[in-house]
Formats: structure tokens, sequence, C-alpha cells
């Protein structure tokens, strides 16, 4: 970096009125600015380089960046020194995530707090706590459409409840996890209304043009996301121009061609910082550049983006890490994932292949999936989940399945008519989500027991259901990375059908995956006569397992072939031994060969119950049953 751009960076320091120029912590911010402020000065000048203020806006930026730090609490200092220690906390083997929304699952903020005995019974690490800031009802995208990121919905509190419960949750050793929704704003946001106020400085924040000729420009090589909501990805205004909507027609994209705007929302995501969120899921990363020609998705600047945001919170807010939600293809998904740029991210393939297999009883593409894209660099780590709050879309690769013999798009038809329960001997009850005849494109929607088949079901005893939501958890608890819940999946919780009845939700067919708090099935959780109460059981003792088990921390993991296409396979190895994973997808008992086995010595442990299995007459799984074995080489 060249010596004046940072001579005139600390010059500006120096002159700002608001920063401390002889405070305690002032060294300790100097130190970061030392250590980053070239990685963030080049980002910068490669985005806005061009522009003859990016100097001024680097400068303001850094100015932005001191004051933060100093009105940082130190108990988040404190917790920064404690992570900059131990850079690899989240990829401990006892970590366990959940994700919830407020006003559902608690009814509030301080109903929330009032859940935290059951979070530790549970052995929660991380709660992610869906949208909740201000955002204009009943349409609001679930939350995703933000009018302000400083305050809190009423309904749900304010953000001194907010930052009281992060405290809190700290104390008992979990992390808070909020969204920060920073491809787009509410058309009710400041910003927003100040831009159709006609203000050039807010206008300029977001993508209006006066007539249709750039956004028809734009729209020849653009995709439609929510076709259901507009055609393209312009809306129109009331005095006739148009505005970049890329998701629904009341959330605006955010034009960050313009320098002011990465400063803005880099204002926000520190305020979110030091109410102590020590992780934020950066929300339709792939989206937020913009290059006329292009479809606009996963563009290099996207890249360089959240490299500079990263940069700015290495030095304000240092233990802060993004988590990214890129649902694109494979070989793009971990293009966002690095030290530098995304920490962890969401593992959508693993997900959506796991649903695959349950289908066909056939673990090919997913194991194909955890040899081939499991790999992530260090320092990283994969979110594995079952189901999100999201819509399940089919985002394997094309190219992979076509080496099995599988056509993608007609194999998306399948699980689409699957998973709705269009398809013959189908267990699943999902229900469509942006179902569009015209192109064939459509996810589904829906619990993890109603997708498994558990809606029915009223005896866990022998049920392929609950063995199936099991299995399901096995995958994501095993394979690597940090496993993620869905509260009320841990006790079967059911679609509920009754979701259209909601204000503002009738459209949406993902609210009939996203029920209140059951209360009457947390009430039977310790009961394994009950489903509730075996799913919960099964759970707790998988989780406590894997909590255990050193060899399950991290993300390495090695494949191991079966033998037969119904039994996934794969190993997470450590320096004297491996834990064997082996699952058997199929309806009927397989059996895993004791050649298939022989590279292992004959004895293994099975960490569920601590007995001694010999390996030299092969292995039979039960149906929808799963083993995790201490082995050795031979």
């Amino acid at each position: 970096m060249r010596q004046p751009v940072r001579d005139r960076v600390l010059a500006a320091l120096e002159a700002a009125p608001g920063v401390d120029r002889s405070g305690p912590g002032r060294e300790d911010f100097l130190r970061r600015f030392d250590a980053h402020f070239g990685s963030l000065a080049g980002l910068f000048e490669q985005l806005y380089g061009e522009r003859g203020d990016w100097e001024d806006q680097l400068a303001q930026l850094v100015v932005g960046c001191a004051e933060s730090w100093q009105q940082r609490p130190a108990a988040l200092k404190d917790l920064d020194a404690r992570r900059e220690a131990d850079p690899g906390w989240f990829q401990s083997e006892e970590m366990l995530g959940a994700v919830c929304y407020v006003d559902r699952y608690a009814g509030d903020l301080e109903g929330l707090r009032a859940r935290i005995p059951y979070f530790r019974e549970l052995g929660l690490t991380y709660l992610h706590l869906m949208p909740l800031f201000l955002a204009p009802e009943p349409n609001s995208d679930g939350g995703y459409a933000v009018s302000s990121y400083r305050e809190v919905k009423p309904a749900l509190g304010t953000m001194e409840q907010l930052r009281g419960l992060a405290d809190e949750l700290r104390g008992h050793g979990i992390s808070l996890v909020v969204d920060f929704i920073f491809n787009h704003t509410s058309n009710e946001h400041e910003w927003a209304r100040r831009a159709a106020a006609g203000e050039q400085e807010f206008e300029d924040y977001f993508w209006i043009f006066p007539d249709r000729t750039m956004p028809d420009a734009y729209e020849r090589t653009v995709r439609e996301i929510f076709p259901d909501d507009h055609p393209g990805s312009f809306v129109p205004m009331p005095d006739g121009r148009w505005v970049w909507a890329t998701f629904h027609s009341f959330q605006w994209d955010l034009n960050y061609s313009n320098p002011a705007v990465f400063r803005a929302m880099a204002a926000e995501m520190l305020f979110l910082a030091n109410q102590g969120v020590e992780i934020l899921r950066m929300d339709a990363v792939a989206f937020i550049w913009k290059r006329l020609g292009t479809a606009c998705e996963s563009l290099p600047e996207a890249h360089l983006l959240l490299r500079a945001f990263n940069a700015v919170c290495r030095i304000a807010a240092p233990s802060l890490l993004f988590k990214s939600e890129a649902i694109v293809h494979p070989d793009e998904v971990v293009q966002y994932i690095s030290p530098a740029e995304c920490q962890i991210s969401y593992n959508p393939l693993e997900m959506a292949l796991t649903w695959e297999a349950l289908a066909t009883r056939d673990a090919s593409l997913l194991g194909q999936a955890l040899e081939r894209r499991h790999s992530l660099p260090d320092g990283t780590s994969w979110v594995n989940y079952v189901r999100s709050h999201d819509d399940i879309g089919w985002t394997f690769a094309d190219e992979d399945a076509a080496e099995f013999g599988i056509k993608g798009f007609d194999h998306r038809r399948f699980l689409n008519r699957f998973y709705v329960n269009r398809y013959p001997g189908s267990f699943a009850r999902g229900v469509p989500f942006q179902d569009n005849p015209r192109t064939g494109d459509c996810r589904i929607s829906g619990t993890t027991a109603s997708l498994a088949g558990l809606e029915d079901v009223t005896d866990p005893s022998d049920s392929p259901a609950l063995r199936r939501v099991l299995l399901a958890h096995s995958i994501a608890v095993s394979t690597g990375g940090i496993p993620l819940l869905y509260l009320g999946d841990e006790v079967g919780q059911l679609n509920d059908y009754a979701y259209a009845e909601e204000p503002g939700h009738g459209a949406d067919s993902r609210w009939v995956h996203r029920p209140h708090y059951p209360a009457e099935l947390y009430g039977h959780r310790n009961d394994p006569g009950t489903v509730p109460g075996a799913v919960y059981a099964g759970l707790k003792k998988m989780l406590a397992v894997r909590s255990r088990t050193p060899e399950l921390a991290g993300n390495r993991l090695i494949g191991f072939g079966t033998g037969t296409r119904h039994v996934l396979g794969y190993q997470r190895p450590a320096e004297d031994a491996v834990v064997l994973v082996l699952a058997n997808f199929s309806d009927e008992p397989q059996h895993v060969t004791s050649l298939t086995l022989s590279g292992f010595l004959t004895a293994a442990t099975d960490l569920f119950t601590g007995q001694t299995v010999l390996l030299e007459d092969g292995i039979t799984l039960p149906p929808q049953e799963f083993v995790w074995l201490r082995a050795r080489s031979a």
C-alpha cells in the first residue's frame, strides 16, 4: 500500500473530533490497524479506485472503525482477545447450533431469555435468531425486508433487551447469531424513503432509473428469483421510475458501486457487533454486486466486498465471524468460504442430497459430494443442517449427477413430486414452494418430521419415519462442522397447515415449516415412549456421543466405499484412529462385507454402545440405521 494513503488516513484519524487520541484502547486499535489496513486499503482501491474520492471515502471508513472500537464494551474486547488466542474455537466437537424465530418460538426476547435453561439442557453453543429487526408488516419476507438495522421489532422487544440477551447467552457459552441482510433494505427504510422523495444522496444508495432502458438491458442476462411476486428484477416506483428489487417488490437492492453504501453498511455491521452479536449470517451474498451483461450473481467484486467487510471487522470487532448463505452451484458455494471472507458457511449440498438419498434409498450422490466437495480451507467450517427456515432446492450439479446416469432436470422433477406426495409410495408430506409449471421449477417446504413421514406415526417403537429423522440428523452431526437444529425439530414438530390464515403468510408456503412453539411436544420430550420423546432421546444421545469424540471436531473427512449404493460411508480421521460412519438409506437390511472392511483391524468400538464390534464377518445394518465405529488401520 502506498505510504501517502496510509498517512492520509492516519491524519484523518488524528483530526477526527469523535476519536479519542489518548484512551486506553488506542494502542490496541493501532495494532489492529497496522495489521489489517494494508488489506483493507488494497481491497477498497480495487472496488473504488476509479473514483477520485476513494481515498477520502477510505479515511472516513477508518474513522468510523475507530469510533466503533471506542464504543465497544470491555466484555466484548475481552472476547476479542480470547478468540484471537483460540481462532479455531468454532471447530470444536462440542459446538451445537440452533435456529428459531423469536416470536414463534418464545413470543418475545424476554420469553426467549426464559428458555435459556432449556438451551443449556440441549447443549447449545450457538443460537441463530431469525430476522428480528424493524420490518414492514405483514409483508416482510419473514423479516428479510429490514427497515432499520438498529431497531428491534417493537413486538419482540428493544435493542437494549437484545443486548442483555446476548450478554446472558455469552455467559452460558452460547454465541448469538443474527442475519445481516446486506443485499437490500425494505422500501420503508429511511434511506429508501429519502431516495423515493428525490434526495440525490440516497437515490445513489439504490439502483434507480428514470425509465425502462437500463432495466431492460440488465434483465436480458439476469434471472427471475420470485416470479410470483414480480417479473424480472425491477419494480416501478409511484413516480414512474424503476428500482432494482431482486427478491420481493418491497426489497430494494443496495448499490455497492457507491462507496458511501459500503461505509453505511459497515457502520450497521459494527453496531450489531457492539450489541454482542458474535456471528453474522451474510444473506444473499451472491447478489451483492451488479454488472451489465452478466447474471449479476457471484461476480468477483462480491468476494472483494466480503473481504473488505472482513478487514473492517478485524480492525474494529475482531471476534465477529461471517456465515455465508449462497444457494448457488456447488462450485460457487465454496468460493465464499475462507478466513478472509466467510469463516463458516451453510452446507446446502449436503442437506439437499441427504433428502435425495432418503427418497431414492441410494447414497451415491451424497457420497460423491462428501468425497468431492466437503473439503474446506483451514480455519473454516461448514454449518450442517437437515432443514432451515427456507425451502429445499435441489442444488446438486448436473455434471455430478450425469456420472451416475442421472439427468438433472428429470431428477429434480422426480424429487419435487416425491416430496409433495405426488409420487406413488412417497412417505413425504411436503408443500410446493414457487411451483412454476412453465419452467418445471419448484422447491419444497416442510418440517423435518413431515418430510420424513412422521405425520401418521403414534408408536415410535418401530417407525421408519422416526429412523429417517435420526438418520438425516446423524449425517449433519457427524460429517464435520457445526450441526444446526431448527428448534422444534428435536421433538418431531409437524407442518402447520393453518399458516395461510395468518396475515401476510398465505402466498408463502414456507410458513408451513415455521410453526409456533410446540409446548405439548416439549412436555413429552423426556418420555421415550412417545414420538417427541423418542426423537429427543435419539438426538440427545447422538449429540452426547459427538461431544466426547474428538475425531468429530473440524471438517476433515475421507470417503469410504461400502460396496453398496444403499449404504453411505465416510471416515473422520485422527492421529491414531478413525471414526468410520456407515449409514443405511435402504428400507431393507444391508451388509457391508468383511473384505470391504479389511483395511481396518478386526476389532472396532461402537461409539454409541461402547461395545467391541468384530469386523471379520462384516456388518449388517438394519433399515435406516447408522453406526459410528472407532477403528484403526490394519
